[in-house]
């Protein structure tokens, strides 16, 4: 039975990840106190007894998502035997490192690397994102293109599942597009993001990325890993290094990524990391498919 195991992305955390990790496990307790002391504080502080505005903050949210799944995996041992990996945006980093892309240590502070450089993006300039449902693809992808022709604005950012596409851009971008979409009977939900993910306002932080990551020795993975950026399985270390420095200004292809593990003959998918959002994803685009959590 081929095995897919996924990673979660930011908006998956909750207060007290990760700590029954912590207090069961030598190894996974060792790994969280280096990590507090690459990251320059003591995160576990915050994802074990924070408030959940303290984990919000994208500088936290994200290594705090990443630890908790890497950290995890770590704790599956021989459990955890993929045949393919795939990640949702940040969860890439964490699928990378689970299957030996990237040392633990060199993912984390790329990982917090992205953090700054994305909330930099976000104080830049007010941008903000929503999701939009009961539409199909190409109807979202027309509007936002019309919009963004008039001078705000609005792409495709995050292709979740089947008739849920998550839109980003400039404030006036997203809002227009929604107000568009909602006359075409489709619904307009805003997420409480600090910016425009996937979307071209996060080129200085794609920039800035670009160097961190180039700076970083990438490896041979155990499996193929499936990138966001064109949903395919990808093994070579110069090929991952290309894609996941266009990954910040492109849109997330999770649902051509499902399909492609699915016709690759995944039989099974195993979410990995805080939350059970991507379970919920993966069964709306395959109503068959089997998916669980890890733990």
């Amino acid at each position: 039975m081929k095995k897919a195991f996924v990673f979660p992305g930011q908006g998956a955390q909750f207060v007290g990840m990760g700590k029954d990790l912590y207090e069961n496990s030598a190894q996974c307790r060792d790994m969280f106190e280096r990590a507090n002391d690459i990251v320059g504080f003591r995160i576990t502080d915050l994802m074990f007894a924070g408030t959940p505005d303290d984990l919000k903050q994208t500088k936290v949210t994200q290594p705090a998502v990443f630890l908790h799944s890497v950290i995890m995996a770590k704790y599956l041992g021989d459990q955890f035997q993929p045949d393919m990996v795939g990640g949702h945006s940040l969860g890439e980093f964490s699928a990378l490192v689970a299957a030996g892309a990237m040392d633990f240590d060199d993912g984390l502070r790329l990982v917090s690397a992205r953090a700054n450089a994305m909330q930099k993006c976000c104080e830049l300039r007010p941008s903000t994102m929503a999701a939009i449902v009961k539409l199909d693809d190409k109807t979202v992808e027309d509007v936002c293109a019309a919009v963004t022709e008039e001078g705000f604005l609005v792409v495709p950012a995050n292709y979740n599942t089947t008739g849920q596409l998550v839109i980003s851009g400039t404030v006036e971008g997203v809002a227009k597009a929604s107000d568009r979409l909602k006359e075409l009977k489709g619904r307009a939900l805003p997420l409480a993001v600090g910016g425009a993910f996937h979307s071209p306002l996060m080129e200085p932080a794609r920039v800035e990325l670009a160097q961190a990551i180039e700076a970083t020795n990438f490896h041979q993975p155990i499996c193929p890993c499936y990138q966001n950026v064109n949903a395919l399985p990808v093994s070579d270390p110069a090929q991952i290094k290309e894609n996941l420095i266009k990954q910040l200004t492109s849109p997330v292809r999770w649902t051509a990524t499902v399909q492609n593990m699915l016709k690759d003959g995944a039989e099974e998918f195993i979410e990995v990391g805080p939350g059970t959002a991507l379970q919920g994803m993966i069964k709306r685009i395959d109503p068959q498919a089997n998916a669980h959590s890890a733990l």
